[in-house]
């Protein structure tokens, strides 16, 4: 019998989603986070979660013959890739066969499998990185970039990641080193003192415009004058469009804006997607891989046959990006999101690509659906991560519309939430898996189904 703390040794014999590989002790299984099928492992039992035991990896023994030297040096201490000794093509076929399991186990079958479709760029597809400032060890030099693996505290400067231009990385390394030569304090979370938090920057695929956020907290008054000059003298691939400086003391580990200044430029860069243009501000969601988008976006509506002269409704629109690719074809789109800044941005993008088809409606998903009066035909549901609320299903149910597509970034939510639209009449027709998170064991999964 397996106890906690318990130090165990063994061949990963397959692995489930989202990264973790599975042992076998005594015929039960042991869920090592971070392990591949092939690899000899030892790790230590540390808890009891849904009944199975969970272990910590200490040590990856033997690797398969697979594997292949992974070309970040940061891979392996940095938390932000799980995946790069894995070729691309055993990546997107580990991520298809994890969805298909996490389907089989819900009961859900019966359905066209359309396969998994691989990212357009495995490496440098990033639009968006949000990189911490904090320091490595304990009370050490100001660092700024990632999360070490597996902790919570210890930032790792990443000059040089593989998911992004090296815009980023140039960036990042001269904001570092203003900081440290002007003796700018970084935001320590466990005190919340200190005045540097992150550096957000955003950059077009389209266009290769740049957006930087330089967030702080109010501790200390600071006017980055000589930091812009800076930065706009680099010599970049793209161009900076705008510099902004952000405050904010939530004392939780996320950027929640209490004041932002514009220091240059403006705040907003441009993005193209399938033949329209959307302005992207420094707060909404934007799908951080341009190109997958393109992908993911024209796969998805493929599936649905017809939607000439139907009213379509867009849950969880975000700014809107697909709501304004199905204007193009349907007659009616209404688009609701919980995030202000993002309807109004969904709202100046679709009088930018010139479509009078759509509607934005921001408020809670939860509470906007009562209140709309036409009856969709399709419903578009793209929720965010932990999936739909509980108590909108119904709601969207007693729409009864005739088609619904799911768009899921994470398939675990995705299965707790179809079996429930099942038993409301809706059969799961078609599932295909769009690779969006190259080197990262997320994918995202759409489903088409009809009533």
């Amino acid at each position: 019998m397996p106890k906690r703390k318990q130090i165990v040794e063994g061949v990963i014999e397959h692995a489930v989603f989202p990264n973790k590989g599975v042992l076998y002790l005594d015929k039960e299984p042991i869920f090592v986070t971070g392990t591949f099928k092939g690899q000899k492992v030892r790790a230590r039992l540390h808890k009891r979660k849904k009944g199975n035991w969970e272990a910590q990896l200490l040590e990856v023994l033997e690797t398969p013959a697979y594997f292949i030297d992974a070309p970040c040096e940061y891979f392996g201490r940095c938390g932000g890739c799980t995946s790069q000794q894995l070729v691309y093509e055993e990546q997107i076929k580990l991520k298809h066969d994890q969805v298909k399991e996490l389907l089989e186990n819900a009961k859900i079958t019966g359905y066209e499998d359309l396969g998994v479709i691989g990212s357009p760029e495995s490496y440098g597809y990033r639009n968006k990185m949000e990189f911490s400032f904090g320091d490595e060890v304990k009370d050490g030099p100001m660092t700024l970039g990632m999360h070490r693996k597996n902790s919570t505290y210890d930032i790792l400067t990443v000059d040089g990641c593989k998911l992004v231009d090296e815009d980023f990385s140039k960036i990042l390394v001269h904001v570092l080193e203003y900081c440290k030569a002007n003796n700018l304090p970084y935001y320590k979370k466990l005190q919340h003192t200190g005045f540097m938090r992150y550096l957000v920057i955003r950059r077009s695929k389209t266009f290769g415009e740049i957006l930087i956020n330089i967030v702080t907290s109010t501790q200390m008054d600071h006017t980055f004058e000589n930091l812009v000059e800076e930065l706009k003298g680099l010599e970049l691939n793209g161009k900076i469009a705008g510099i902004i400086h952000t405050y904010t003391d939530n004392l939780a580990d996320a950027i929640k804006p209490e004041k932002v200044m514009i220091l240059d430029g403006t705040d907003t860069i441009r993005e193209e997607i399938l033949g329209l243009q959307f302005k992207i501000s420094p707060f909404s969601f934007f799908q951080t891989n341009t190109l997958g988008a393109e992908v993911l976006y024209k796969n998805a509506l493929d599936l649905i046959d017809d939607m000439n002269n139907k009213t379509v409704f867009d849950l969880y629109c975000g700014t809107g990006t697909i709501t304004q690719i199905m204007a193009t074809r349907a007659q009616k789109v209404y688009g609701i999101e919980i995030v202000a800044e993002a309807i109004e941005k969904a709202k100046e993008n679709a009088a930018f690509n010139g479509l009078d088809n759509c509607e934005f409606i921001a408020g809670d998903v939860l509470v906007e659906v009562d209140k709309l009066i036409d009856s969709p035909d399709i419903i578009v549901l793209d929720p965010p991560r932990d999936g739909i609320h509980p108590k909108a299903i119904p709601k969207i149910i007693n729409f009864g519309a005739k088609e619904l597509l799911y768009i899921s970034c994470k398939p675990t939510s995705l299965v707790r939430d179809l079996p429930i639209l099942q038993e409301a009449g809706y059969s799961v027709d078609k599932v295909m898996c769009v690779d969006m998170f190259p080197q990262t064991p997320h994918v995202e999964t759409v489903v088409k189904l009809s009533k």
